[in-house]
């Protein structure tokens, strides 16, 4: 079978492109509407840095916007329209509530519908409003379990990955203070050591007195705007009413429960899951999924828009093989014929290093 007429391969180009969405990005955006820099106490980027890791909080609610174009258009399309890959592009809007590691909600509004994500104690239920389903899982009594995998939904989601990624070939400073949300801020300066890197700078805006992240920007080569970012719009660090956190189901909701713990294979959907492994380090990590034979040129033809990607991308070969290269100015993927999605914030070259390996 193509991987190409693979309903199951396309969703699991979803977390593939949800991880370099963190790193990368594809053309510029206009940046959040800016506001007069406010004057705040020298602070530097080793004490900015112990604040994130030390903050703490009871609860907060908020309007959070996202804004992100890749430049995948063909791929975007392949994508399902009702889970993380909906925000790998254009801009979205998300309320989002919390109030301790037991409580949390978050909910996408769009001119579809609204889907919920909605934590109360051992109880996880996912809802859709379009199609009005949803899905209920209780947890174990010693399981955890964040929110739904995919594209950062808050600045403080984003943050934490970039922040993981620190090590010897990133260099931290100092930006400008800024007004976000109504909130004064620092803004911490992430930037790249390797020059193999196609990542410019990662920007944190970090309230000045809560030392929570309120903006997340990203910045590729050359580019003077951010080609991703998400930030809140409104926030209040109040805990919210613990109504918030139940979900009571619309009459005719269609319920489906889930047994198993949530990273329980039995406990996800049968689909195939993918042989994902991450190659190097840093800033020039690349993923490498297994995703089937893509020897076939035929689409599916409940599938069309895969026929368009498969037509779209060029054709590229080398000692490595062969197959089809997409890119941006911040992501690469290189689609090879013997069924490897190879996808990184890197140069074709090192994607063709690695199929060669």
């Amino acid at each position: 079978m193509s991987v190409l007429t693979s309903r199951p391969v396309v969703r699991w180009l979803v977390p593939v492109a949800a991880v370099v969405t963190v790193i990368g990005g594809g053309a510029a955006l206009g940046r959040f509407a800016a506001e007069a820099e406010p004057s705040l106490p020298p602070r530097s980027a080793a004490q900015l840095l112990v604040d994130l890791q030390t903050a703490r909080f009871e609860g907060l609610s908020g309007t959070v916007v996202q804004r992100a174009d890749l430049g995948l258009p063909p791929i975007a399309g392949l994508l399902a329209d009702d889970g993380p890959a909906s925000l790998l592009t254009g801009s979205h809007t998300l309320r989002v509530w919390h109030s301790g590691p037991k409580q949390q909600r978050i909910a996408l509004v769009d001119t579809l519908g609204q889907r919920d994500f909605i934590r109360d104690g051992r109880d996880v239920w996912l809802w859709n409003s379009r199609t009005n389903t949803a899905t209920h899982r209780v947890l174990a009594d010693d399981e955890d379990v964040a929110v739904p995998p995919g594209v950062p939904a808050t600045p403080q989601d984003a943050a934490a990955q970039a922040l993981a990624a620190i090590d010897p070939t990133t260099e931290v400073s100092v930006g400008r203070a800024a007004t976000v949300a109504g909130r004064d801020a620092y803004e911490l300066v992430l930037a790249p050591r390797d020059a193999a890197s196609l990542v410019h700078q990662v920007r944190i805006a970090i309230d000045a007195t809560e030392h929570l992240p309120l903006r997340f920007e990203v910045f590729a080569e050359g580019g003077d705007r951010p080609a991703f970012e998400v930030a809140f719009t409104q926030i209040d660090y109040a805990r919210p009413d613990p109504d918030q956190f139940t979900f009571n189901p619309p009459p005719g909701v269609q319920i489906t429960e889930k047994k198993g713990s949530w990273d329980h294979p039995e406990s996800r959907d049968d689909e195939e899951q993918p042989d994902l492994r991450a190659v190097g380090t840093g800033w020039t990590t690349v993923l490498v999924a297994k995703v089937g034979d893509v020897g076939s040129a035929a689409a599916a033809e409940d599938v069309p828009d895969l026929d368009l990607l498969a037509g779209q991308l060029p054709a590229v070969q080398g000692d490595w093989g062969s197959g089809r290269l997409f890119r941006s100015n911040l992501v690469t993927a290189l689609l090879t014929d013997d069924g490897r999605l190879i996808v990184g914030a890197v140069s074709p070259e090192r994607l063709y290093e690695v199929a060669r390996g």
